[in-house]
């Protein structure tokens, strides 16, 4: 029952870390049997969710540091941060996808704990005071990541920005030749 409730959100966790399906399932698996195993140590005051979600983003941060390779763009898209037509154009739906992929390869510029700090405050909602406890940081520690990981994904997406309206004045304009 415990494996139904969270299955999704610890697999998304894992996804949104490891980037690829296979890792990710098998991340989610450990997940869950190291909650298991210590059950006994799980302090009902805090919420389960949490909990778990700080036992996946801990062995995801483990596996990217073995790993020690650079992230590769999530191929999973990502969840909407807001209510999107569930039946959009054809261009819409380009314009959405490529949205969602830029997003997926600038978050993969992040450090792994700090990539795990976004998507547990803006796909899981968490509080400050939950992220800490979920990453083993302070608040304040929880807090300066997430200010520099939105910064570095302002910038990156800026740059983004900036290159598109450079390629779109490239092929709109007039030539002079």
């Amino acid at each position: 029952m415990l494996v139904e409730a969270y299955q999704a959100p610890v697999f998304n966790l894992c996804m949104r870390m490891l980037g690829e399906r296979g890792e990710a399932e098998d991340a989610a698996q450990e997940s869950f049997l190291r909650a298991y195993r210590g059950l006994r140590r799980y302090d009902p005051e805090r919420p389960f969710g949490t909990w778990l979600l700080s036992i996946a983003s801990h062995y995801c941060i483990d596996q990217l540091r073995r790993r020690r390779l650079e992230f590769v763009s999530v191929e999973e898209e990502l969840p909407p941060l807001i209510e999107a037509d569930p039946h959009p154009g054809p261009e819409e739906a380009l314009t959405t996808a490529q949205k969602h992929e830029a997003v997926s390869r600038i978050l993969g510029a992040l450090a792994p704990q700090d990539r795990a700090a976004v998507v547990l405050r803006y796909w899981y909602d968490l509080s400050y005071e939950e992220i800490a406890a979920a990453l083993s940081l302070t608040v304040p520690a929880a807090k300066s990541r997430l200010h520099r990981a939105r910064r570095l994904l302002a910038e990156r997406w800026g740059e983004r920005r900036a290159e598109r309206a450079t390629i779109w004045r490239a092929t709109n304009e007039p030539s002079t030749v």
